[in-house]
């Protein structure tokens, strides 16, 4: 399969390229920091180039693809731009057919202890520093809804991402944070990458949002 990975020298998109590259993928890495794209394996095509800026790249970029992931995360501070990045990859699936694999936010999903709250109404739910990112996260999940034509799939995370060996076992859900007996919500992001690339492979009906976990 070709399939390109936006945002891949990120948390997620590093681990993603790890993952394709096992499973025997023709990997084509785009991000805007040549040195970090340098970094990875050499066996994939590495593009450095800054979509928001220069959005018309994407479509181009797109084409011929048999998939594309958007692991796009803005630096700290830059949180607002994660809805006009994640425009620019949905109009490119809508143009190209290119099904998308879109990495969302937690924020969305409702707590499993059956409150009603979600993880960004939930009172102290989430510490001060990560609101700003669950906050674009939750606008990147509203965008979803205004690009019908594009073939999107939306996993959003469980309540931490963390660092961790990669098991390749883990739990979907839909609206509600998967939780393991004690009421943790978390996967490793090599778990996470798993999870990706098993939709990109088996491809479920498009325009549907997912959640993973442990």
């Amino acid at each position: 399969m070709k399939l390109i990975i936006f945002g891949a020298t990120g948390d997620v998109g590093r681990n993603a390229v790890a993952e394709a590259l096992s499973r025997g993928h023709d990997v084509t890495a785009v991000a805007r920091n040549r040195e970090r794209l340098a970094a990875l394996d050499s066996q994939i095509t590495r593009v450095a180039v800054d979509i928001e800026a220069e959005p018309e790249q994407t479509d181009a970029l797109m084409q011929g693809q048999d998939a594309a992931i958007s692991a796009l995360r803005p630096a700290t501070g830059q949180e607002a731009k994660l809805v006009p990045l994640t425009r620019a990859i949905l109009s490119a699936a809508a143009v190209t057919g290119v099904p998308v694999y879109v990495t969302g936010g937690a924020g969305p999903l409702r707590l499993a202890d059956e409150s009603g709250h979600t993880v960004l109404s939930a009172p102290g739910f989430l510490p001060d520093h990560v609101r700003p990112i669950a906050e674009a996260c939750a606008a990147q999940d509203r965008l979803l809804d205004d690009h019908p034509d594009a073939p999107w799939i939306c996993l959003r995370p469980p309540a931490m991402l963390i660092d961790g060996m990669r098991t390749g076992r883990y739990a979907l859900a839909r609206d509600t944070l998967v939780t393991d007996d004690d009421g943790n919500s978390s996967i490793s992001y090599a778990d996470f990458a798993v999870a990706l690339l098993d939709l990109a492979e088996l491809r479920p009906r498009p325009l549907a949002r997912l959640t993973v976990g442990w």
